[in-house]
C-alpha cells in the first residue's frame, strides 16, 4: 500500500498544480476532480475507508457539482461557442486522462492486494456519523466549509464582468436578447 500512497500523492500534488496554474475555469475543474480522487486514493491506502468514501461521495461528488453550477452561473456568452469546439479536440484530454488512469491502475493494484482488515461489517447510522463529524471534528468540518465558501465566492468574483454602473440584466446584448412585452400575447 506504500505504493498506492506515493503514487495517488504525486498525482495530488500534480494535479493541485494545475489546478492553480490552470487559466480556463472548466479545465481546472477537472484536474480538481481528479486531486480530489487522488486524496481519496491516499485515504484509502491509509486504511481510512470511510474518510476516503466520504471524500468521494462529498468532495469530488457533491462539491464539484456545486463549483460547475458556479461555473455555469458566470454565464460567459456566445463568445465562447468556439473555444468550447476547441475543447472538445483529444489533445486537451490527454493530460486528465493519464492521471485518470494511473488512479485507476493503482485502485485496481490496491483492491487485488487487499487482505481482510478484520472489518466486522456493522452499520453506521447517521446519527453516529454526525456525532463523530460535529463532536471531536467540529473545527475542521466548519473550517472545511468556510474554505468553500471562500472558494465559491472568488470564483464568482473572478469570473464577472466589471462594468461600472450596469447590472448585468441590464447590457444591450442581454437587452436585444430579451422578448418584448408585446409579444407575449
Amino acid at each position: 500500500m506504500e505504493f498506492a500512497f506515493y503514487i495517488c500523492a504525486l498525482v495530488a500534488v500534480l494535479t493541485t498544480l494545475r489546478v492553480i496554474t490552470h487559466t480556463n475555469p472548466v479545465h481546472a475543474l477537472l484536474y480538481l476532480i481528479i486531486s480530489l480522487l487522488a486524496i481519496a486514493g491516499v485515504f484509502f491506502s491509509l486504511g481510512a475507508y470511510f474518510a476516503g468514501a466520504l471524500e468521494i461521495i462529498v468532495y469530488a461528488g457533491a462539491i464539484m457539482v456545486l463549483f460547475v453550477f458556479v461555473v455555469m452561473m458566470l454565464n460567459l456568452g456566445n463568445s465562447v461557442v468556439q473555444q468550447e469546439r476547441e475543447w472538445l479536440k483529444p489533445q486537451l484530454w490527454i493530460g486528465p486522462g493519464i492521471l485518470s488512469a494511473i488512479l485507476l491502475a493503482v485502485l485496481v493494484y490496491a483492491i487485488l492486494s487487499l487482505n481482510d482488515q478484520g472489518i466486522d461489517g456493522t452499520a453506521i447510522d447517521a446519527k453516529q456519523v454526525g456525532i463523530a463529524l460535529f463532536g471531536p471534528y467540529v473545527l475542521a468540518v466548519e473550517l472545511a466549509s468556510m474554505l468553500l465558501l471562500a472558494g465559491l465566492i472568488v470564483a464568482f468574483h473572478l469570473g464577472r464582468e466589471d462594468r461600472a454602473g450596469e447590472v448585468l440584466s441590464n447590457r444591450q446584448a442581454d437587452m436585444a436578447t430579451k422578448r418584448k412585452p408585446e409579444e407575449h400575447v
